[in-house]
């Protein structure tokens, strides 16, 4: 059953991902579809050749197929496939014509709509300081909280988990297996097959993109590559009971650094979606990190983290998630004096 469940999306996900990602790097560097950093100027560019965008295509088209060849169409995994379509093709757009933040947030919204109205929705979270679950029995407060926490987490991945070479890829892969091992509790409901299939499909997806964005890489998953991750692992938190709190935990250093970042930039009174350099990953490099280190230590925190979340309970993991939040603030507040030190040097 495991086996099934696991190994064959994964692996199936994997080959189809590793030579799509191969085309794709062939096919855009003969069509001039590079990104340079000296010729598209951005504050987040830490790259310093001309690399490839465009890692949604393969992410797509080995879930795409990985998933289906093993569960049947139904109205929810349509809906999963055609917002996932959607951001793949608006990820080729943005990877010609640099889409602006405020429609690629339309976007995201217009995905997530797309979702709710195929039926996936949060209807109940655990009670976090009891037992039991808290329910929305109103279909309007299901359909905002479930839009809000797609959008949300397509952003803070892309945001705070895409940054360096093998970065996104590794974090995602980790955190899909963690939400694939999560189902595997629910194994004997085969309801909650399809979110282990797409689970493990999506962990071997972005293996198969790893094996080509670890340093120094030679494609890079653009906004694209970097929607689709938020995309599917939102959702996947949402199908087979709301594993939403073990999501806010496994991914807990991403998204406490975008909240920090995004409040440093409301503060300068400067867009809260334009890119700049003050992320965690950023400065882990100011401090003298090699691109490689800062990639293995995201993969490691998002290890730990996932296998903690798969012990918790309900109320742990909110201590939990207040513990993630202080240790990245700690983190960026060291990093900050550290520089400042230095420079008065």
């Amino acid at each position: 059953m495991i086996t099934q469940l696991a190994l064959l999306p994964f692996i199936f996900a994997l080959i189809i991902s590793s030579a799509v990602t191969y085309i794709t790097i062939l096919v855009y560097k003969s069509l001039g579809l590079v990104d340079r950093s000296t010729f598209k100027q951005h504050p987040k560019h830490i790259h310093t050749v001309a690399v490839p965008r465009g890692g949604g295509i393969p992410i797509f088209i080995a879930i795409f197929f990985a998933t289906l060849s093993f569960i049947k169409v139904d109205r929810p995994v349509a809906g999963i496939f055609v917002g996932a379509a959607i951001l793949m093709v608006a990820g080729i757009i943005d990877d010609i014509l640099d889409i602006s933040p405020y429609i690629r947030l339309a976007l995201g919204v217009i995905v997530a709509l797309i979702i709710v109205a195929c039926g996936i929705g949060i209807s109940y979270v655990s009670n976090p300081m009891g037992t039991g679950v808290i329910q929305f029995n109103a279909q309007i407060v299901t359909g905002v909280l479930t839009v809000l926490w797609i959008v949300w987490g397509m952003n803070f991945v892309n945001m705070g988990a895409k940054g360096l070479d093998g970065q996104l890829p590794g974090v995602t892969m980790i955190a899909a297996i963690v939400m694939g091992i999560l189902s595997f509790r629910f194994v004997n409901d085969i309801t909650t097959w399809p979110s282990a299939y797409i689970s493990f499909a999506l962990a071997g997806a972005y293996g198969g993109l790893l094996l080509f964005n670890m340093y120094p890489q030679k494609i890079m998953p653009g906004w694209g590559g970097g929607a689709l991750a938020g995309y599917f692992l939102a959702v996947l938190s949402i199908l087979s009971g709301a594993k939403v709190a073990t999501a806010l935990i496994v991914l807990g250093v991403p998204l406490m650094d975008v909240i920090y970042v995004i409040g440093r930039r409301i503060a300068a009174h400067k867009s809260p979606v334009w890119g700049d350099t003050n992320h965690l990953h950023h400065q882990l490099l100011k401090i003298g990190w090699s691109k490689r280190q800062v990639a293995m230590f995201y993969w490691l925190i998002t290890a730990i983290l996932g296998w903690i979340a798969l012990q918790l309970n309900s109320e742990m993991k909110v201590y939990t998630i207040l513990l993630i939040a202080i240790m990245v603030g700690g983190i960026l507040l060291w990093i900050n004096l550290f520089l400042s030190q230095k420079r008065s040097v």
